[in-house]
């Protein structure tokens, strides 16, 4: 059956009102018109809604009967044709996000297409920057939201734990670990290790908790960025230890990601706004995109 949406409209609005004079004049129709909409959905459903005489409208028993469902389909239909204007006027906006670059690999990625697709109007500027950075980024509005580790808390941002990042060995093939498991730490002391740069975050939190641990490992090369270890595991160099979301098996042939244990150190991976800001259309899209994708996301500070 076709859903008849002006009579529907008009059927609610003559009951509301109990006047075909004061609906035709809310609905801005002649009285003649709105008469047609209300006989062509009596037609259609083939039933009386409505007893009309010279000085009233009265609903019949059948009318009185279909009212709350009509209107419920009235309003139903109105709030989806608001979604859908105020998604065209959105849909053409554009913010900035900044985001650690070890994110960037497969996890930004992945939120982007599926924001491209949800929003293919929008315009996305990324800002990819130490952790610390992209907490400045965001409390200074160069960007609007920021995906780092989870850092000291400020008053004027809200950050929302959206996983937990264990680190993990990456090691060329062939190699002996290559086929374990997992590895504990205490196996790694004398393996031929690329770290990154000790002003990256994932060092400085590598170290951190590993001395709480009583683990010393030294490093015999060092790098500025994860691509650049991962190139130099490829190479057969050495061994690396990075977060588990820079890297997939499968990403390089001669490369195996092996979980590290006893204890499994995780890093926490945080959403960023600033408080009490108000979001773009654009950037609320995407907020709430990334909510939507890590349901069990919860904030780590209280917004003000």
């Amino acid at each position: 059956m076709k859903i008849d949406f002006d009579g529907l409209q008009a059927f609610v609005c003559v009951a509301e009102l109990s006047s075909f004079v004061k609906a035709s004049e809310q609905l801005h129709l002649t009285q003649t018109a709105l008469t047609r909409r209300i006989q062509k959905l009596e037609a259609l459903l083939d039933i009386k809604l409505l007893d009309r005489t010279t000085r009233r409208v009265e609903l019949t028993a059948t009318g009185k009967d279909f009212l709350p469902q009509a209107r419920s389909l009235v309003m139903d239909a109105t709030r989806a044709i608001e979604r859908v204007k105020d998604k065209a006027q959105q849909g053409h906006g554009h913010f900035t996000l900044a985001c650690v670059p070890s994110l960037t690999t497969h996890v930004l990625p992945q939120l982007i297409r599926q924001y491209a697709t949800v929003c293919p109007g929008n315009t996305l500027r990324l800002h990819d920057a130490s952790s610390h950075d992209v907490r400045a980024a965001v409390l200074s509005g160069q960007a609007e939201l920021g995906i780092a580790i989870n850092g000291e808390p400020h008053p004027d941002l809200e950050e929302i734990a959206l996983f937990e990042d264990p680190l993990t060995l990456l090691c060329p093939t062939p190699h002996a670990f290559q086929d374990k498991a997992s590895v504990p730490w205490t196996d790694i002391r004398h393996v031929d290790l690329i770290v990154v740069s000790s002003f990256m975050a994932t060092r400085v939190f590598l170290d951190y908790q590993l001395a709480k641990r009583g683990i010393r490992l030294s490093g015999h090369y060092e790098v500025q960025h994860h691509a650049t270890a991962i190139n130099l595991v490829a190479a057969g160099v050495g061994c690396a230890i990075l977060p588990s979301s820079t890297f997939e098996n499968g990403d390089r042939p001669n490369v195996v990601k092996i979980p590290l244990t006893g204890p499994v150190v995780k890093r926490k991976v945080t959403l960023l706004r600033k408080t009490p800001n108000r979001l773009s259309p654009a950037a609320q899209d995407f907020y709430q995109l990334v909510l939507g994708k890590f349901r069990k996301a919860k904030p780590l500070r209280k917004t003000k």
